[in-house]
């Protein structure tokens, strides 16, 4: 048999949702709600952002790149999940599923060095507040967002790459519910070491080198915020970074369970729920959790809903 025909497939079927046959249509439109509250919240948030003066400082200018990255990584994967869920047919073809493996990590890799960023944004701003305009100007913002497009950008590069030289000797049966290294090295037919050994180097670099950055620049800002004497600011403080800490930890180690897990040990379900927890519901939970609590996001959405004077009245009988 041509060697040709053993290796190329042709399209890979996603086992993710087998377990549900008759449930397909309430998922769809859970996913479907996940999706347009994503898109609803994160594309908000850039609007305001861009339209109120008052937002244009370095946090909501990387809060918006946030915004921005969150859109784009729940589109990789949701769309194509939502169609198959319609179609009662669950496959992708080879060409389009290296496509959305090239994209989800260029995203998930640039949501890492972004939230490392964000971290110290905040330790500047906390912790060095006199120097936080010279640490955060835009000659320093703008450069740090970039490179946080461009961290994830050739990571992917390098896996994608890699991947594109495995064979699958027919198998196309994916363990999973979108396209992503770890489900590809299962089911290839070819010596996946390297990719293997390349996928956990990279783990390190861009997912647990951040997490540590960030986990070390809240150390900073809780000791910062221990030295507040008004209890009412110091809970205020406490809410808001133990906040950002959960969604850090869930992200960080959703992504962690994906990617360094070993190779047997974890049921299909388990794969489902880590892949729909940090790579579905952090887009969604990110907004909620970093910009819409924010009293001047919400400032910004009366005024430009017209709604000021509520506002107002609001904090007055809050006073």
């Amino acid at each position: 048999m041509n060697i040709q025909n053993q290796t190329r497939v042709a399209e890979f079927v996603f086992l993710g949702f087998s377990g549900v046959p008759k449930g397909q249509m309430y998922l769809f439109l859970v996913f479907l709600t996940i999706y347009l509250v994503t898109l609803i919240e994160n594309t908000t948030i850039v609007t305001l952002i861009q339209l109120d003066s008052r937002l244009h400082s370095p946090m909501y200018f990387f809060l918006s790149h946030l915004s921005c990255l969150d859109v784009c990584y729940s589109s990789v994967t949701v769309p194509k999940i939502l169609t198959n869920f319609l179609r009662q047919k669950p496959t992708i073809s080879y060409n389009q599923c290296m496509v959305q493996m090239f994209f989800l990590m260029t995203f998930a890799g640039s949501e890492c060095a972004l939230l490392a960023i964000m971290a110290y944004d905040r330790y500047a701003a906390i912790c060095q507040p006199l120097r936080y305009s010279n640490l955060m100007s835009s000659q320093v913002r703008v450069p740090l967002a970039v490179f946080s497009w461009l961290w994830g950008l050739l990571n992917s590069a390098l896996h994608t790459s890699l991947a594109t030289n495995l064979s699958f000797c027919g198998a196309n049966q994916i363990d999973h519910i979108f396209c992503d290294v770890p489900p590809l090295l299962k089911i290839a037919c070819t010596d996946t070491y390297v990719n293997e050994m390349t996928l956990h180097l990279a783990s390190i670099f861009i997912g647990l080198s951040p997490f540590l950055f960030i986990l070390l620049s809240y150390v900073y800002i809780l000791a910062a915020i221990l030295r507040i004497r008004s209890n009412t600011g110091r809970r205020k403080a406490f809410s808001t970074c133990a906040s950002h800490m959960i969604v850090v930890f869930v992200y960080f180690g959703m992504a962690n369970l994906n990617y360094n897990r070993p190779s047997a040990g974890y049921s299909l379900e388990i794969d489902t729920l880590i892949s729909t927890l940090y790579c579905i519901m952090t887009p969604m939970l990110n907004p909620l959790i970093y910009s819409l609590r924010n009293k001047e996001v919400k400032g910004a959405l009366w005024k430009v809903l017209g709604l000021q004077g509520k506002e107002s009245t609001s904090n007055w009988l809050k006073a």
